[in-house]
């Protein structure tokens, strides 16, 4: 099955995109990072040690996630509707941390990977191309400047009502960039076979339109 992987750090605009390309294609987007936002909200709303892998892997085995389709994507976790508060500071600060035991990702793979196999889908995170979907026909790693980065969650987050600061903004990136890419399992990295594209001066349509044409082209 033809499906698309796409990578990349925070703000490098891999959702906008995904779900760009998602509709072109007339496949399912998956965000993963939701699943992992999700399970992040629940920890901090249940006061568990996002430290400890005992308990986070207990939490992720005893949480239902549910990604359903909508602009934006709906998130539901536990039946529960939790689409815009996955997108507080206070979760994206922490979401790293969560994603970092392998037992909750072993648990959020296989479903992201379960859902690939029943559907032609667009997925995007930081370990598609190279964990989740490594037979994926086509692979991309989005990237860009670290300052456009900071500015357009800066603006995502204004825009949601939340009081933030551009330094504010740069400075949690850039820690989750190196939780990202040090991190044991599965760490942020691009796969060999990916497609690198510096999203830094493009439109997201201008990408999408991008990666439609090597997909439609291969």
């Amino acid at each position: 099955m033809a499906n698309v992987a796409i990578d990349g750090p925070a703000g490098a605009g891999k959702s906008t995109v995904a779900r760009l390309l998602a509709h072109k294609l007339g496949y399912v987007y998956i965000d993963t990072g939701a699943m992992y936002r999700a399970l992040t909200l629940k920890a901090i709303e249940n006061n568990i040690d996002m430290t400890d892998d005992q308990a986070m892997t207990n939490l992720a085995n005893n949480t239902v996630i549910e990604l359903q389709p909508g602009d934006p994507q709906e998130v539901y976790l536990d039946n529960r509707r939790v689409t815009d508060k996955i997108r507080r500071p206070d979760v994206s600060q922490h979401v790293s941390l969560v994603a970092q035991h392998q037992g909750v990702r072993e648990k959020l793979v296989a479903l992201q990977q379960e859902i690939a196999l029943l559907n032609k889908v667009v997925m995007d995170g930081r370990d598609i191309g190279t964990k989740v979907l490594p037979n994926a026909k086509y692979k991309f790693f989005l990237d860009a400047d670290i300052a456009e980065r900071a500015e357009r969650r800066y603006r995502e987050l204004s825009a949601g009502g939340y009081p933030v600061t551009r330094e504010a903004i740069k400075d949690m990136l850039l820690s989750r960039d190196s939780q990202d890419t040090s991190r044991q399992f599965s760490p942020l990295l691009k796969a060999e076979d990916a497609i690198l594209i510096d999203t830094t001066s493009l439109s997201a349509e201008e990408v999408a339109d991008k990666m439609y044409a090597i997909v439609k082209g291969g």
